[in-house]
């Protein structure tokens, strides 16, 4: 059990956000295809194409722990009214923030497994590995359920070819 973590998460100012994006996602499994899509559109949109597969590969992991794990008893469903999970993408200046939402109030589990020919189980290390940081928190009492989330550092300025070398 992880307790609710902010911290490497720095103070990001809502009024500071240069770009944002969201989509609700079905309760269903297709639903990782579809936040892989919305993901490269809006990458592309912002010009950070060149971010995309590692962003790409935390946002499967973050949508199908909230489809795998956070969902009702009665799993998975294919017809929704009101789809129950939620992906966030925040850029700010120097800063991209991939945020999922579910329904669940349990923490997220990191699974210590030695078994690298499981098929499962490692989805919070792979966030953890490609993201510069990554946690939870609650929602709002009113609202329910958690937002787990990752954080990527941007370049501020892209290097250039014509950027001089530091000499050696």
């Amino acid at each position: 059990m992880l307790e609710p973590l902010r911290q490497g998460l720095p103070p990001l100012d809502p009024a500071d956000v240069s770009d944002a994006a969201s989509c609700s996602l079905p309760a269903r499994y297709e639903a990782v295809g579809d936040a892989r899509r919305f993901t490269r559109r809006t990458l592309d949109q912002w010009e950070l194409a060149d971010r995309f597969d590692d962003v790409c590969l935390v946002v499967s992991e973050l949508v199908t722990n909230a489809l795998r794990h956070a969902m009702p008893a009665n799993g998975v469903r294919t017809g929704e009214q009101n789809p129950p999970v939620r992906l966030h993408l925040m850029r700010w200046t120097e800063r991209l923030v991939c945020a999922v939402r579910d329904p669940s109030q349990d923490s997220p589990v990191a699974r210590d497994s030695d078994d690298f020919s499981a098929e499962s189980g490692r989805g919070l290390f792979l966030v953890d590995s490609f993201s510069d940081s990554w946690g939870w928190h609650p929602m709002r009492e009113s609202l329910g359920g958690k937002v787990v989330w990752a954080l990527f550092r941007l370049q501020s300025h892209p290097p250039t070819a014509a950027s001089p070398t530091p000499a050696e």
